[in-house]
């Protein structure tokens, strides 16, 4: 018997997984009525999967156990041995949660697409699905193809819906990733297959697997370089800011609310809980360059003209505080790490989503030749400026709960020395006050610029219900989170604890 369900033996995270990309197959179906059908379906599916997998977490999760739940085993492919396999426990269970809630909002964003709006939305539902399959899978292999099934739908989604350069952002990005995917293929291939006649890519039994610390060294560069593209960790990071800088911003609210966030999932997910002796190794260079990644976007970001590569460049800069969380080693550090994926999940795609809207506006996407949005546009201009403050971490929101905790997790950590965490601590105060920098030159430039947009007797349409609902159903969260952290805590302590209790350097 190769089927085996837990939870009164119903599949949850199967129709979970698999719901979106079969709704969105059933779009090329509908009948041709104009765009409207099409966008209000995508908006049920998307409602009817957050409302199903909330159910779900909510009667059949046990936030007191660390181990997997909702766990399905079923063999897929005899000949080599590969299994459906998904479950959850405190680590996937939140960001499964949040692309739900940001993809569901991204359809809702996506509302003006209208040039070929069958393929957008059902490329968008099927996105939905690798990552919901991504954060859920049990199985390497499963894992791998999860990961792939990203890649060409946003590839997609950049060159026939983005901007003048789309091509070349596209081009960029496909290479990146698809160079990650041949070190994520090697690595699971080699965990596969180590000291087996047969593959074992069942991911307890590879993590309860010994290695020797060389093979370990070999496979944690290999999975560190394909989950560092996606991260992204310099110097792989230079296709984020293009593709954000070309993509539609209902795509860079998947990029930057999901996608970032699949790369410091996978490093926790197989690198620490695999490679526990690797991780030990490698975790000072992880905090050393995390505190440089934080400082090298703090410094490249005033130079960028295009608003979204400038708001790319804080992705690079928040994702500097998960790695540093995820290299500290201790309790608090990974939960801070967890809590900034969390936070920064919902705060960049807000950032993008406005940016957006204030491009539909004005058609201008340079800063140096915005000016004067903030009397044309005082809606957008006030909930930008309020979610930007969420960005530099400012005190009440999820941002600097999130920090701060990343902080506490270096200071309290046993793994390192004094001088170690003194220094790391330093660069990272630095990186933290160059960041409100560029944030508030930012809106300086767009709102109060020198050059005024506006003319006599022109107007601008502020935003309309849409964008207010978006940005509210965003700056909720954001404020919860921020007042009420132990919320998304809750879900990861137990999680965490055991996996920091497993390794060697304690």
């Amino acid at each position: 018997m190769y089927l085996v369900f837990t939870t009164n033996y119903f599949p949850w995270l199967t129709i979970v997984a698999v719901l979106p990309i079969f709704g969105g197959s059933l779009i090329f179906f509908l009948p041709h009525k104009g765009n409207k059908v099409i966008r209000l379906y995508t908006l049920f599916i998307c409602i009817i999967e957050l409302l199903l997998t909330t159910y779900a977490f909510y009667y059949y999760f046990q936030l007191d156990d660390p181990l997997m739940q909702l766990t399905e085993d079923s063999k897929w492919i005899d000949f080599f041995d590969f299994y459906w396999r998904l479950g959850i426990d405190g680590l996937s269970i939140g960001p499964i949660l949040l692309t739900g809630f940001i993809t569901t909002l991204a359809t809702l964003a996506a509302w003006p697409v209208t040039r070929d709006s069958r393929l957008f939305h059902f490329l968008m539902l099927a996105m939905y699905s690798g990552q919901i399959g991504l954060f859920s899978s049990r199985d390497l292999l499963l894992f791998f193809i999860m990961w792939e099934l990203e890649l060409i739908p946003v590839y997609l989604l950049i060159s026939v819906w983005g901007g003048k350069k789309r091509l070349y952002s596209a081009t960029k990005f496909i290479l990146y990733t698809a160079g990650s995917s041949v070190f994520l293929l090697l690595g699971v291939l080699g965990i596969g297959l180590y000291a087996s006649n047969e593959p074992t890519l069942n991911f307890e039994t590879s993590a309860n697997q010994s290695y020797p610390v060389a093979l370990e060294i070999i496979f944690y560069i290999g999975f560190l370089i394909a989950f560092a593209v996606k991260s992204p960790i310099i110097p792989f990071h230079t296709w984020l800011p293009d593709t954000h800088g070309e993509a539609h911003y209902s795509t860079c609210m998947l990029l930057a609310g999901i996608l970032l966030k699949m790369g410091a999932y996978g490093l926790v997910r197989i690198n620490m809980e695999f490679l526990p002796r690797a991780h030990s190794i490698f975790a000072p260079w992880l905090m050393i360059v995390g505190t440089i990644q934080i400082i090298y976007a703090a410094s490249a970001s005033p130079g960028q003209r295009n608003l979204k590569k400038r708001i790319a460049y804080s992705s690079v800069s928040h994702m500097g505080f998960i790695i540093i969380g995820i290299g500290s080693l201790s309790d608090m550090g990974l939960n801070g790490a967890f809590l900034q994926i969390i936070s920064h999940g919902f705060i960049g795609a807000a950032l993008f989503f406005l940016a957006g809207t204030s491009y539909d506006r004005i058609r201008l996407v340079y800063l140096d030749e915005m000016g004067g949005m903030a009397v044309l546009v005082p809606k957008i201009f006030t909930t930008f400026s309020i979610l930007s403050m969420a960005s530099l971490a400012l005190p009440g929101m999820s941002g600097f709960v999130a920090e701060l905790i990343v902080f506490f997790g270096i200071i309290t950590s046993q793994n390192f020395f004094l001088i170690q965490k003194i220094l790391i601590t330093f660069v990272m105060a630095i990186g933290t006050i160059l960041t409100p920098i560029y944030s508030l030159s930012m809106l300086r430039q767009m709102f109060y610029g020198y050059k005024f947009l506006y003319a006599p007797n022109s107007y601008f349409f502020d935003s309309g219900p849409r964008e207010l609902f978006i940005s509210i159903s965003i700056f909720l969260p954001v404020i919860g989170i921020g007042l009420y952290p132990d919320f998304v805590f809750s879900l990861s302590v137990d999680k965490v604890e055991t996996l920091i209790s497993n390794f060697f350097y304690k």
